[in-house]
């Protein structure tokens, strides 16, 4: 936590080809070692196999995709004398869309096509028709919120 002021938030820029924020912070989180030319040629690409594929509007897609495996419940670790219970919680806006990318683009790279353009088109097609190993993790994660209620009272 900061002693003096609360650090400010910086909105992403727009994408130069859709024009989408969303778009530009998931490009953000796709690039690797300060590399974003390589991931907006890998976003783009993907984008294009996605539209040959689906035959429908990737953007569209993609933002039903990250609809899709936004989490709405997760459960944090609580301390309450010496047991440690899981205590569900709702996600904050702007956590759920940063989980909804770090769950696409992890299980993306663990597919098993040739490239990354074409496993992230894969995955998010998946992702949005609601299918998926993405998907699957939302499900998971609000199952054992739902199975954890019982300790909703340690919330804080």
């Amino acid at each position: 936590m900061p002693r003096r002021k609360v650090a400010e938030k910086r909105e992403a820029l727009a994408d130069p080809v859709y024009g989408n924020r969303l778009v530009a912070k998931f490009v953000n989180t796709l690039m690797k070692q300060g590399k974003k030319s390589v991931a907006e040629s890998i976003f783009y690409r993907s984008m294009k196999i996605m539209e040959d594929r689906a035959k429908s509007d990737p953007l569209r897609m993609f933002k039903q995709a990250v609809d899709n495996v936004k989490p709405v419940l997760e459960v944090k670790s609580r301390r309450v004398g010496g047991a440690t219970y899981q205590v569900p919680v709702e996600v904050r806006a702007e956590r759920r869309t940063s989980l909804a990318f770090r769950w696409i683009i992890g299980f993306s790279r663990k597919r098993t096509e040739k490239s990354m353009a074409e496993r992230l088109a894969a995955e998010l097609i998946e992702a949005a028709s609601s299918r998926g190993n993405s998907v699957k993790k939302k499900e998971d994660t609000h199952k054992m919120a739902e199975a954890n209620k019982a300790f909703a009272h340690y919330r804080w």
